[in-house]
């Protein structure tokens, strides 16, 4: 079975997810004001999720669900921030949580501003920097050029990364080799305040896993047997809160991760495929009101984030082969 996006079928599922994650996101957006419990609104991103993936496609046997548990990762987190059921922290007047933004009324100011739109407008560059045809390590310094306009630095070790089915992180990530027509990639954006560096402050916060396709071992616990066949059946290759199994490697975690204390960052993440008319960007990143004293003032980027993702075609005039332009 062809399971690229040169099949119809695939882009129409790849659009039925894309739509639950940006309803989803816009119920958790609106959720996330000051005094918000953040376990409330991944409980509810998870609820959400869960819902609506079980409307799609009835009749089909195709898994559906979760693929990652709602993070909410507040400040100085990076990420993987997905807390247990008895966790009080809440969101604070002013805080930044990713998928970002800022926790106040009216426009956001100061840092916090300054980091929320260096990543939105890197997020911005990169979904268009990612094209056919051009080489990954193409996009590191334009990216590097919006981080120093805004005094903000791209965390370390995030990459945007080429997906396939079941698989959230396939071969290509953002090395050096060429982009081609046909794949799909997450875009990840992470900005900081700080000095773009992240460590585990205590692994015991890990409650995000990812299935290990390629590793096999008998378990000898039943209860172990019993978390693993779950998993399995709902969630067979993708990332799930679960704290079991991780002996012998069948989870891989992913480890909650920190800045510096008094860092501030920002995240965006989306997905895009590559089509033959140019980028098509799937999931939405709505961004609130900045009010931030700093600008891009770099020529080439402004005329890049200026561009359309999708390239249009030129009436042609009678007698005249049609033109590709940038819309």
């Amino acid at each position: 079975e062809n399971e690229s996006i040169s099949n119809p079928d695939v882009v129409t599922k790849y659009k039925a997810a894309a739509k639950i994650v940006n309803d989803t996101l816009a119920a958790v957006i609106d959720a996330a004001k000051p005094g918000a419990k953040i376990v409330d609104l991944c409980t509810l991103g998870d609820k959400l999720i869960t819902e609506a993936a079980a409307k799609e496609f009835k009749g089909k046997d195709i898994e559906k669900g979760i693929a990652v548990p709602t993070c909410v990762s507040v400040n100085n987190c990076i990420g993987h921030f997905s807390p247990p059921a008895d966790n009080t922290a809440t969101l604070k007047e002013g805080d930044v949580a990713a998928h970002s933004l800022v926790a106040v009324d009216g426009p956001a100011k100061g840092r916090a501003a300054d980091v929320v739109a260096a990543a939105h407008a890197a997020y911005e560059a990169a979904s268009r920097l990612v094209r056919a045809g051009r080489r990954a390590k193409e996009v590191g310094p334009v990216l590097s050029k919006i981080a120093e306009a805004y005094g903000c630095t791209l965390v370390e070790g995030v990459l945007s990364h080429e997906m396939k089915r079941f698989i959230i992180d396939a071969s290509k990530a953002a090395d050096d080799f060429e982009i081609e027509e046909g794949e799909v990639y997450a875009i990840d954006i992470v900005m900081s305040t700080g000095e773009g560096k992240s460590k585990v402050v205590d692994e015991k916060e890990t409650t995000v896993f990812k299935r290990a396709l390629d590793v096999q071992y008998q378990l000898k616990i039943k209860a172990s047997r019993e978390v693993l066949s779950e998993i399995n059946k709902k969630f067979p290759t993708m990332m799930y809160g679960l704290l079991e199994c991780i002996n012998h490697n069948l989870l891989q975690p992913f480890p909650v991760l920190y800045e510096k204390p008094d860092a501030l960052v920002a995240h965006f993440k989306g997905t895009v495929l590559l089509v033959p008319s140019g980028v098509d960007r799937i999931t939405n990143s709505t961004l609130q009101a900045l009010e931030s004293d700093k600008s891009i003032e770099d020529a080439e980027v402004k005329a890049l984030l200026a561009t359309s993702l999708k390239t249009k075609k030129k009436k042609k005039s009678k007698g005249e082969a049609p033109k590709a332009v940038e819309a």
